[in-house]
């Protein structure tokens, strides 16, 4: 687990004790069935999921070309299959958007 997916857990901690109908997360969850591909975190019964964009700034995977094609075809595919993706980077999370964010979420989810 990286630093800033550490960060966002320690969030999701948080607002579980806020928000007590909140489920912890599933980490790394394999959504498809034939692709090798994972969100960051997830929920599946309500098929939610957490991705941590962190190296936005630096020119990474998910910054190359390659990579940020693979990652929308990833995305749109999640969407098509029924998922509510949220993608948050590294100022999301250390700035609190994702925090509100996903408290919004839990307060509005039946």
């Amino acid at each position: 687990m990286s630093e800033l997916e550490a960060m966002m857990a320690l969030y999701i901690q948080a607002l579980r004790e806020e928000l007590p109908k909140m489920l912890l997360p599933v980490r790394e969850y394999r959504f498809h069935p034939t692709r090798r591909w994972r969100f960051d975190f997830a929920w599946p019964s309500e098929q939610i999921a957490v991705e941590v964009e962190g190296g936005t700034w630096k020119y990474g995977r998910h910054n190359r070309a390659d990579g940020f094609a693979k990652d929308c075809e990833k995305y749109n595919t999640a969407t098509l299959l029924g998922w509510r993706v949220f993608r948050f980077t590294r100022e999301m999370i250390e700035g609190g958007q994702a925090f509100d964010t996903l408290q919004e979420l839990w307060r509005l989810e039946p």
